[in-house]
């Protein structure tokens, strides 16, 4: 009865921390990042982020996250009949700071996917602008002509870089916008090589047949360097999951014999030298097989 009365306890504790103090955290820490998404004199940017989420929404997320985290493995080490307060404080905080990172690591999985959506289709899009400059088209309306074909992050990208120029914005301040939106080297080449045309003239269809020639030179070394380097990164998560499968699978086979691991202080400072040099190893191992182009 004691054990059940404690869970309901550190239940309702996470639960009115998320309700509760979660909104007032997550004030605190987009009065400190606001720089990000707020320009200095105070109009508003729209970054990577602007597709899946607001900065409010995830600064609360992440605190939530923090707090239900932190509950869970408490709910979870006194039911195990771990009474340590020095362990649980412990181990509460470090499963808070772990879960805290992880709403903004799933948005950053998000945007790099649609990132390399948009990437993919970079060569159709240049293609497309030097086919329609040909066939007599201005660029905006080579622009719209190319979106309707695209599909995906482009589509909607072209869609509003068009929407902007149609109220008035400047065609090379929406692209530099689109390039604020979606950062991308090849992007920025594009974008650059299509201002400086506009502003010295000449043949902008040669110019974007030499920078689709370019993008796909870059795209196929990119490829074959992931392909060279998947091994490396397979390794690093293999070796970082290899102690916790090992734990779990002795564990249940016999619960006994990993007893002291989860409720003795060596075991307690055991745990944590494997967590810190599995992590050492595998952002090492991680940033060595992790090449920028």
């Amino acid at each position: 009865m004691t054990d059940i009365l404690v869970l309901a306890l550190v239940f309702a504790a996470v639960t009115w921390g998320v309700w509760i103090v979660t909104p007032l955290l997550a004030q605190l820490g987009l009065e400190r990042s606001i720089g990000k998404y707020v320009k200095a004199d105070g109009v508003k940017q729209l970054g990577p982020l602007y597709r899946f989420t607001t900065p409010e929404r995830l600064s609360q997320s992440c605190w939530s996250a923090a707090l239900l985290g932190g509950g869970v493995v408490a709910a979870i080490l006194i039911a195990s009949n771990v009474m340590n307060p020095y362990v649980l404080s412990g181990a509460c905080l470090l499963a808070g700071v772990l879960c805290f990172h992880i709403p903004s690591k799933w948005i950053q999985g998000r945007i790099k996917k649609r990132q390399r959506l948009f990437d993919a289709r970079l060569t159709d899009l240049t293609l497309g602008l030097a086919n329609g400059l040909r066939a007599g088209s201005a660029l905006p309306q080579s622009l719209e002509i190319v979106s309707r074909d695209m599909g995906g992050p482009m589509t909607e990208e072209l869609l509003l870089v068009l929407h902007e120029y149609r109220l008035g914005m400047d065609l090379p301040e929406s692209l530099n916008r689109l390039c604020e939106r979606m950062p991308s080297e090849d992007l920025s080449l594009l974008v650059t090589a299509i201002k400086l045309t506009m502003q010295s003239g000449g043949s902008l269809a040669e110019v974007l047949d030499r920078i689709t020639d370019t993008i796909r030179q870059r795209t196929d070394f990119r490829d074959r360097l992931l392909t060279m380097t998947a091994q490396g990164r397979f390794e690093a998560i293999a070796m970082a999951a290899a102690p916790l499968v090992a734990f779990l699978i002795l564990f249940l086979l016999d619960r006994e014999l990993m007893q002291p691991l989860v409720q003795t202080k060596i075991g307690w400072c055991a745990i944590g030298a494997v967590a810190v040099l599995e992590t050492v190893g595998f952002l090492v191992i991680n940033k060595i097989v992790t090449i920028d182009v």
